[in-house]
């Protein structure tokens, strides 16, 4: 039996989902969830889950698992997908991991560091000496504890570097040692890759009409469902975008219009961020586009078969 896994990555609203259920279609494919917000139960409209006549066309697996009240991790969804991987296989399916979250997807090619687990009390003090300290103060300690995390985090990627932080105060050795010493546990597999390198002005367009059909499927309720749960603020579903400038609107501070431009700004500032980390992380993938989907679909068939 054949070992094949289709990873099909993209920026934001490049179309990932609907090229997902096509191909499924195509070539007896299940769907895995590859996009840390639509882990979420709580949001739909927010993090552009699929839609339930979507779900029904094709199985989907991993959307909509856990609660925004849990930590969720890449190790985490790595112990589900590898469930899921290895249930399509005995079925005779195709798994096909659909997301825009790129560390889920090292996680498959790389393999993850069996870093222990961090407990509460660790991570909780680094995120204090984050808030007491500004950013840039932040990273300047970091290096200093650990002159690895120079050369493999941005100053600006706050999250990493807190991750970082916490990892070389409790095992007293480098997140990067951890990471340098780990193999992908799929290396016998057969493993299509694909990233869909949207030119930049149509995913302009893109991310501008689907923030107004979210406002049409009301997502101002959905975030105020989520304000009823009064969250810690350190937990990842705050992140998402349009959390923030949703509660700005309902306190009055911006208009509507205003909302949905920086709903638009912070989307494209996500893709580009994405783009990013495709460019450095994803460079042996086979990038693919089409404006006219049937092109897409025929160069992604081509690719996977």
């Amino acid at each position: 039996m054949s070992k094949k896994i289709i990873l099909l990555a993209g920026p934001t609203a490049s179309g990932k989902s609907i090229l997902a259920i096509k191909l499924a279609k195509k070539i007896k494919g299940e769907i895995i969830n590859a996009d840390s917000m639509q882990m979420y139960k709580e949001f739909s409209i927010l993090s552009s889950k699929p839609e339930k006549n979507e779900f029904k066309k094709v199985k989907h697996h991993l959307y909509g698992l856990v609660s925004v009240k849990e930590y969720f991790s890449a190790g985490d969804w790595l112990k589900k997908t590898k469930v899921k991987i290895n249930s399509c296989l005995k079925r005779k399916k195709i798994p096909i991991i659909v997301g825009g979250t790129g560390l889920y997807f090292n996680t498959i090619t790389k393999g993850i560091s069996k870093i222990p687990n961090i407990d509460i009390k660790t991570r909780n003090k680094v995120r204090r000496l984050f808030k007491k300290l500004s950013h840039i103060k932040f990273y300047e300690q970091l290096i200093e504890l650990d002159p690895l995390a120079k050369i493999n985090i941005l100053s600006t990627d706050s999250q990493r570097a807190q991750r970082a932080y916490e990892v070389m105060i409790k095992t007293n050795k480098s997140l990067f040692d951890w990471i340098s010493n780990t193999k992908s546990d799929f290396v016998d597999y057969d493993i299509k890759k694909i990233f869909i390198d949207i030119p930049r002005e149509e995913l302009l367009k893109k991310i501008s009409k689907r923030t107004e059909m979210m406002f049409k499927k009301n997502c101002i309720n959905e975030v105020k469902k989520f304000n009823t749960l009064k969250l810690n603020k350190s937990l990842s579903a705050n992140k998402l975008i349009g959390v923030q400038e949703i509660n700005k609107y309902l306190n009055k501070l911006i208009t509507l219009d205003q909302c949905k431009e920086l709903i638009n700004i912070k989307t494209r500032q996500y893709a580009k961020r994405q783009n990013t980390w495709a460019r450095g992380h994803m460079n042996n993938w086979n990038k693919l586009y089409s404006k006219d989907f049937s092109t897409l679909l025929k160069k992604t068939l081509k690719v996977v078969s």
